[in-house]
């Protein structure tokens, strides 16, 4: 798995995915409270630094070496 997100993207992913994660604990008893826990996937992209879709479009937002 070779990285296929930039920094500034994974900044903002792990930063997206944490806010909706303490969202869920929050604001955890609506009926949609379950909604949250996605964040639980750009929060693992942003930390891993590979995104599946990306890999099987063929986009690369890394910086050039």
């Amino acid at each position: 798995m070779t990285k296929n997100i930039g920094g500034f993207e994974r900044v903002l992913r792990v930063v997206v995915g944490l806010a909706l994660i303490a969202g869920y604990f929050m604001n955890g008893d609506g009926a949609y409270s379950w909604l949250y826990l996605l964040g639980i996937v750009p929060l693992a992209t942003g930390v891993i630094g590979w995104c599946p879709p990306y890999a099987m479009l063929g986009i690369n937002t890394c910086a050039k070496k």
